[in-house]
């Protein structure tokens, strides 16, 4: 098999990140295009002990690291209040980890490949990374959850971030009309509820009255993930780590649409 074809399934997926990573499509696409000539040319190998996305990625990471980054020109990108800007205002190496695993899906021990760096470190630029998210976008947060201590384990979890929480609920009807009276800017949410009413219904209503990003955490993940609709894109299954509570509100809210029309 070719070079071109074993890399080319993973071409746009390296396109996007240099994207996100740099804050302009074009100077990611030169990027992407001289590791791509360095690998034509015979001056990079792809790693042979890496899979071939976790090689392209650290071929690419090669490149940017051996330019010393003099591709990127983010005149006018640091000072914007958007989320390319907010990203580039986050240290590049604490960037670099936060989007290989939050944007790309990456495992940190596969980050840490890319970057040649030590896992233990991966997760610590994370955190970095995530706790200077958590600053610029903080927010009023809704939780949907009929278990007392459950629902007052979130809370604690979600200021500790910074957020505010300004309402709680226990049914369907609880959770619309919290909205009704103030709008939030994240949802977590229960899918079954205290008088059997439906988290999943309560989620639906809500988003026919506002675009607002939802995290589901429960202990049914199979009534979510049927493949027979669309399925959310965080989804947390309990009992929960607290980090992973942590760390999907960091991505929902630095990624989800409104969030980036709202700062536009």
């Amino acid at each position: 098999m070719s070079l071109l074809a074993r890399l080319a399934p993973h071409l746009p997926y390296v396109r996007r990140y240099a994207r996100a990573l740099t804050g302009d499509q074009t100077t990611g696409d030169n990027y992407v295009r001289v590791a791509l000539e360095a690998l034509a040319a015979g001056e990079r190998q792809l790693p042979t002990e890496m899979t071939p996305r976790v090689a392209l990625y650290h071929v690419f990471h090669a490149i940017w690291t051996s330019t010393g980054a003099q591709l990127e020109d983010k005149s006018g990108i640091e000072g914007r209040d958007d989320p390319t800007g907010r990203l580039m205002r986050i240290a590049p190496r604490s960037r670099q980890a936060f989007l290989l695993t939050a944007l790309e899906g990456f495992t940190p021990s596969e980050a840490a490949q890319i970057l040649d760096a030590d896992a233990q470190d991966v997760e610590r630029l994370i955190s970095e990374a995530q706790s200077d998210i958590d600053a610029e976008l903080a927010t009023d947060v809704l939780i949907i959850e009929d278990e007392a201590i459950i629902s007052a384990d979130i809370e604690s979890l979600v200021k500790e971030l910074g957020h505010r929480v300004t309402g709680t609920a226990t049914t369907h009807d609880e959770a619309v009309d919290a909205v009704s009276r103030h709008r939030p800017g994240l949802v977590l949410a229960d899918i079954q509820l205290a008088d059997g009413s439906s988290g999943i219904d309560a989620v639906k209503d809500i988003l026919k009255r506002i675009d607002v990003p939802v995290i589901f955490i429960t202990a049914f993940p199979e009534r979510l993930l049927t493949g027979e609709r669309p399925e959310p894109t965080f989804l947390i299954t309990k009992p929960f780590q607290p980090e992973t509570v942590k760390a999907a509100i960091s991505q929902a809210l630095f990624f989800h649409p409104s969030r980036q029309r709202e700062a536009a």
